[in-house]
């Protein structure tokens, strides 16, 4: 039996609302209630959108403020399908969850927690009724599990809209049991709570080893469960940690969020650097890539997961129970104390801030997965750029595409990255082209997303996979509608390529395409076709395709330029959002 699919998608709206009224909930939470004609279904320039749904008890809408005060000049570009994110240099966005939503009044509810700092804070605190507000979302909505005995609520204050609406509105018969961390008692709440739920404040600063503390003296129910988190992002860390491994919760019963962020420290990030002091600049300031060569070593050798498993160790017992020899370890080890990775010496060991966020598999992905491979590639931009080949071909003797079609690790990590692309395709699956299309080829890593796509749409065309293309084994694991497809590709009225071209040469692009004009007379190419206006890394997005595979990220002329190459007439261009586009395609 397939999986359930974890997230429910909405369409991406821009929408304004104004401020009706201020609540104070207690001394430590403000209430802004917001109403107004765009929670219903609207027209804006020309373009019709559905009234806004919120569904899910943690769904976030993401609040649009500017740091100069123009708000106006700071809002996205609203699409017919999506938002394309423009540049604007003092847009700031927070993400914030909805407390209630009732749309028959055409109210929307949004608690902020006052701890006298951060614009959307400072912003509700001067809120006054007829005042506006713009934001966007949700993009998606949790799909809990349909049969539970228990859930575990687990957060500190700003987890209390979340909780405290999952109680009001029960999306599912389980017996709940709260803990929350608070810093003062007059941030306490009363909670719907029904007979067998628990609840449990625990006064403490929104620290790691308090949460811990307070998770680990919960009881553990009998029965099946489910445990949701959402708390200051390193202090989740230990939290999933336990719950995963001690108390043995399957990935798919567990959803942990970093609601917010504590900047006192952060890890070496994957671009090069710490915020490590001098040690960790060069002498003109540009960052050295020392301290991601030295969290790379840790992660590789088990250092972080050593230490998190056993903290106290000594130097020498963390070098036996790796199996390093020699003088290798005091070599590292003061490289990762200064980099906050770990922190004791001779005393005993035990994870630096640092050390704590790299037990997140995302963000050790950074590190030892795909993207950290093909940083390292950068070691050969040089003879790259005099050579107009890869770096990625010069590092590792193949084109990047030879190396994931026989790598399916590699390939899944691929797939992973892709599963964004779900938010972005309504553009897609609204488009009149499936309008008489009763079967669809797919190839490429976003394939599963646009299964996802199209189920929330309600199309149902055959589906297909094209083997040669895509390594059709490791997409089982992320499809969960494997009764519609035939994994043996045949023709089709309509194939998909998704982000099937990001990781090809030019040549290898063409012969993809080739391939496809074989099985169909319409194709669509979903690409990124210029960075992620919201992304802080948007300026490294070229160096990234071009790293990759030779050339840079490829707009719209040169997807074009690719597909005439390959026999294929461009028919038209939908905007999907994110700096992403489907480019659809016609054989005469």
């Amino acid at each position: 039996m397939a999986a359930q699919r974890a997230y429910t998608t909405h369409p991406l709206v821009l929408r304004r609302v104004t401020v009706r009224r201020v609540e104070e909930v207690t001394p430590r939470m403000r209430r802004v209630v917001l109403g107004g004609g765009d929670l219903a279904a609207f027209t804006r320039d020309g373009i019709d959108h559905p009234g806004f749904a919120a569904p899910g008890f943690d769904d976030h809408i993401k609040l649009i403020l500017a740091a100069d005060g123009n708000v106006r000049a700071a809002l996205p570009a609203q699409l017919p399908h999506g938002i394309e994110w423009t540049p604007a240099e003092h847009r700031v966005t927070r993400d914030y969850t909805p407390r209630r939503v009732d749309l028959r009044t055409g109210e929307l509810h949004l608690d902020f927690v006052v701890h006298g700092e951060g614009p959307a804070e400072a912003w509700s605190a001067s809120a006054r009724e007829g005042d506006e507000l713009w934001f966007v979302g949700p993009k998606s909505s949790l799909r809990l599990p349909e049969r539970l005995d228990w859930i575990l609520l687990i957060g500190d204050e700003t987890a209390l809209p979340a909780i405290g609406r999952f109680l009001d509105e029960r999306p599912l018969d389980a017996t709940a049991h709260v803990l929350v961390t608070v810093s003062d008692d007059s941030a306490r709440q009363e909670l719907a709570l029904r007979d067998g739920d628990t609840v449990t404040w625990v006064r403490a600063e929104p620290d790691a080893a308090a949460l811990e503390t307070a998770v680990r003296a919960l009881p553990v129910p009998a029965g099946e469960g489910y445990a949701w988190a959402a708390a200051e992002s390193r202090a989740l860390l230990p939290v999933r940690r336990y719950l995963q491994r001690e108390r043995k919760l399957a990935k798919d019963r567990v959803n942990i969020t970093g609601y917010w962020h504590r900047e006192e420290a952060t890890a070496p990030e994957a671009e090069g650097a710490a915020e490590a002091g001098e040690a960790a600049q060069g002498p003109a300031g540009i960052p050295s890539p020392l301290p991601w060569l030295v969290a790379r070593a840790a992660l590789r050798l088990g250092v972080v997961d050593a230490v998190a498993d056993a903290p106290g160790l000594s130097p020498e017992a963390l070098a036996t129970r790796l199996g390093v020899a020699g003088p290798g370890i005091d070599v590292l080890l003061p490289l990762l104390a200064t980099y906050g990775v770990v922190t004791g010496g001779d005393e005993g060991l035990r994870l630096g801030p640092a050390g704590e966020e790299l037990l997140e598999d995302h963000e050790r992905e950074e590190y030892t997965g795909h993207e950290a491979e093909l940083l390292l590639a950068l070691a050969h931009l040089a003879p790259a750029l005099r050579s107009g080949t890869s770096p990625w071909r010069l590092a590792s003797g193949a084109s990047l595409h030879e190396t994931v079609t026989h790598d399916a690790e590699r390939y899944g990590e691929l797939v992973e990255e892709c599963e964004q692309l779900v938010f972005l395709l309504n553009g897609l699956t609204a488009d009149s082209l499936w309008a008489d299309a009763e079967s669809c080829l797919l190839t490429g890593p976003g394939s599963a997303s646009v299964v996802a796509a199209l189920d929330d749409a309600g199309r149902r065309p055959r589906l297909r996979i094209a083997e040669e293309a895509t390594p059709a084994g490791v997409l089982r694991g992320h499809i969960t509608a494997p009764d519609r497809i035939d994994w043996t590709a045949g023709p089709a009225d309509v194939a998909v390529a998704a982000k099937a071209l990001a990781h090809r040469t030019d040549e290898e692009a063409v012969q993809l395409l080739t391939l496809l004009a074989g099985w169909t007379r319409t194709a669509v190419l979903v690409e990124a076709s210029r960075p992620d206006g919201l992304s802080p890394h948007a300026a490294e997005a070229g160096l990234h395709a071009y790293t990759a595979t030779g050339s840079p990220l490829r707009d719209s002329a040169a997807v074009a330029a690719l597909a005439r190459r390959s026999g294929w007439d461009v028919e038209r261009t939908v905007a999907l959002g994110w700096g992403t586009e489907a480019t659809v395609l016609r054989r005469s």
